[in-house]
């Protein structure tokens, strides 16, 4: 079974908990994309062997793995985390997807005329380590998106970032939880 020879630096990325997306701005990134959507198949059971599953999204590659329970307890709780900021991010604009240009200070302009909007940032503050103002709060979110490869820097000079197709990951996370009619009661 013959890998590419950019295998460790996919690797290097998804075991890192990161996505490698179709949409990148970076080249390396789309490189590596079309390198994995070219020798999926052999690059499933080469990661295969050890331990991690390689899974193909909407435009995007991830790793996942067999989970224990208490890591099953952890993920669920950055899933509430992801909620919460889907949450507000999809309150800033509902078109807020894979693509999406934006600035923090269009979202910062938006927060002192939307009350609803500025009530789900404060509820952000908990993952914000304590972070009093607004800029500060969001500049932190930002960067855990940014971190976890949700969105990426486009332009440092105006500050303006780009969602990634990663994004789908956390949209259809949010989508597939389904709660009975009898649980709701």
């Amino acid at each position: 079974m013959p890998v590419p020879k950019h295998t460790s630096d996919i690797f290097e990325i998804l075991s890192k908990g990161q996505f490698i997306c179709s949409n990148s701005s970076k080249d390396s990134i789309r490189k590596l994309y079309n390198i994995i959507d070219e020798n999926f198949e052999d690059l499933l059971e080469y990661f295969s062997n050890i331990n991690l599953i390689l899974e193909k999204g909407d435009e995007y590659y991830m790793f996942t793995r067999v989970e224990n329970k208490t890591d099953l307890e952890r993920k669920l709780e950055a899933a509430f985390k992801w909620i919460d900021i889907l949450d507000f991010f999809k309150t800033v604009d509902q078109s807020f997807g894979a693509g999406y240009r934006f600035t923090p200070s269009d979202i910062l302009i938006k927060l002192s005329v939307d009350v609803d909007l500025k009530n789900k940032l404060e509820g952000l503050k908990k993952y914000a380590s304590g972070k009093e103002k607004h800029a500060e709060i969001l500049d932190k979110v930002l960067d855990q998106l940014r971190r976890d490869n949700f969105i990426e820097l486009e332009n440092e000079i105006t500050n303006s970032y780009k969602t990634l197709s990663s994004f789908h990951y956390m949209e259809r996370l949010v989508l597939s939880i389904n709660i009975a009619e009898s649980a709701q009661k």
